[in-house]
């Protein structure tokens, strides 16, 4: 089982971009649940959200207390909320973030991990670009499919078509596709690295 813990704030689609992983996943024939945890459902507020992914069927119903991999939608919460509490040893990290791990103060949090495990991506000012809006869950979801193999970028893109259409579907897969490659790219370059 495949588990992932999205944090981010009322407002920035966490909930929105479970729901979304877990379509991609059932999507590629596997068994998936998402589910919210709201602390306080202000806007604004930190939120949390769940997907797991299973080649079997998934009858656990709690919260992901050590999860594969993370996704905070946003940085602000990474010195405020300890997003980082179970995560399994070289799970995945992404962040919403122009900076890198050591321009965010918490590369030292990671001592020895697998740098391909550990990525930003600005998923924010990638939505800018192509939606128009800052609204980076799919985005997100792209670069995480890139870095993590839980599903494919083809089941992303259809999961972003099953929620939504039109205009907003089309930007967000044209930028989902962007931050995709943007992940590849950080990927191989780091792999370029550790073999040197």
């Amino acid at each position: 089982m495949f588990q992932v813990r999205i944090h981010g704030r009322g407002g920035q689609g966490c909930v929105t971009g479970a729901e979304m992983l877990s379509i991609a996943a059932f999507l590629e024939g596997k068994h998936a649940q998402a589910f919210p945890s709201f602390g306080s459902e202000r806007t604004g507020a930190p939120v949390v959200a769940f997907c797991r992914i299973s080649d079997r069927e998934i009858r656990l119903r709690e919260p992901i207390m050590q999860p594969d991999g993370l996704i905070i939608q946003d940085p602000t919460l990474l010195h405020q909320v300890d997003v980082f509490s179970g995560l399994r040893p070289d799970g995945f990290v992404l962040i919403n973030s122009k900076k890198n791990f050591d321009d965010l103060d918490i590369s030292e949090r990671f001592p020895g991990w697998h740098h391909a495990h550990l990525c930003t991506v600005p998923a924010t000012e990638i939505a800018m670009e192509h939606i128009g809006r800052p609204l980076p869950n799919a985005i997100l979801l792209a670069g995480f499919a890139a870095m993590s193999g839980a599903v494919s970028l083809d089941s992303v893109h259809a999961a972003i078509r099953d929620k939504f259409s039109g205009k907003v579907a089309s930007g967000n897969i044209s930028a989902a596709s962007a931050a995709y490659d943007f992940v590849k790219k950080e990927k191989e370059d780091y792999d370029r690295a550790d073999a040197m």
